[in-house]
């Protein structure tokens, strides 16, 4: 099982390390320790909870190295169970972070305390009742403890390289999961460290983030068609087993997200929401009615990104009804 603890070295002096998810569906997640001379380069860093940074520590000492051989944290993006342990334990080791600039606008968001975009998306998808539903419960979290774990890294990464003691990683932006979203290539090791962009047997959310951008799908196939570009490489995913070819997964979302869309278009309804009750989901294809609140809320952003590529490809039309965006054929 993929999920099992330990340091499991999957290339040269590249270690993948899984770290728990309590609650979570997908169980846990990779983080990835590069060797760097006498030090570490973590690609990303797990969900600042005690149970991961306890796992995360025992990995570390089978290759004999601690929290405080780690230089930088390498982060793909930055939902918490990849991007909060690396500035819990910054605030300790001093260690370095960097995340892909494009995530600044949704952090600052974050940071600064600002409106809660997914209430007025609800509302605008038709989900009315889900969105008092979402402010009912998001009520009761106490945000600045929610918070806590966030901050901004030291440094905001770009297409570029970055240069280790002993190997080169080319950073490439891929939004679309999240709008800054970025994977790290290794191509003297030709390994991907995909984060969520790329995972071997789900297809990552798309669009739920504090600030959404205009055509999050679409961001993300134009992605997908970016890492098709690149050598097939080894996958190293942010959740899932590791598998060997890059471009035979990134083939299969191109063509899941190509039928997801034509089925969409011929059971569109008016509102995101009415649609997303009509389709099924998860590969179990359950009801709209059957998924628990969180999911039902992303199935509602997804449906709505499948419908405005539809829009943009001429296929459907989109008007606004008091405040409600209503597709149609």
């Amino acid at each position: 099982m993929w999920s099992e603890p330990g340091a499991f070295e999957v290339a040269p002096g590249v270690h993948r390390i899984p770290l728990p998810l309590p609650n979570d569906g997908l169980r846990a997640v990779n983080v990835y320790a590069v060797e760097d001379g006498d030090g570490l380069v973590m690609i990303d860093s797990g969900w600042a909870l005690d149970e991961a940074k306890d796992q995360l520590e025992a990995a570390l000492g089978t290759l004999g190295k601690g929290f405080e051989d780690i230089r930088r944290f390498l982060v793909t993006h930055v939902h918490r169970d990849h991007f909060t342990m690396a500035v819990s334990l910054r605030r300790l080791f001093g260690s370095r972070i960097g995340l892909g600039l494009g995530e600044q606008p949704s952090l600052r968001h974050m940071l600064h305390g600002q409106d809660d975009q997914h209430v007025s998306d609800l509302r605008k998808w038709g989900a009315a009742e889900l969105a008092e539903t979402w402010v009912k419960i998001m009520h009761h979290v106490d945000r600045g403890e929610a918070l806590r774990d966030y901050e901004e890294p030291d440094e905001w990464l770009v297409r570029s390289t970055v240069g280790l003691e002993h190997r080169e990683l080319e950073v490439v932006p891929t939004p679309g999961h999240t709008r800054g979203h970025v994977v790290f290539v290794d191509h003297a090791a030709k390994v991907l460290f995909s984060g969520d962009h790329v995972l071997p047997h789900i297809t990552p959310s798309i669009g739920f983030e504090p600030l959404r951008p205009e055509l999050p799908l679409g961001d993300y196939m134009t992605s997908l068609r970016l890492t098709r570009e690149l050598p097939d490489l080894r996958l190293l995913p942010a959740h899932g087993p590791v598998t060997d070819s890059s471009h035979a997964r990134v083939d299969e979302l191109l063509r899941f997200h190509e039928q997801r869309l034509e089925e969409i278009g011929k059971a569109v309804a008016g509102s995101a929401f009415e649609t997303a009750r009509k389709i099924g989901w998860t590969r179990r294809q359950r009801r709209f009615d059957d998924l628990d609140m969180f999911n039902q809320v992303l199935a509602v952003g997804e449906t709505a990104a499948h419908l405005d590529v539809l829009v943009e490809r001429g296929e459907l039309t989109r008007t606004e009804n008091a405040g409600v965006l209503e597709y149609t054929a």
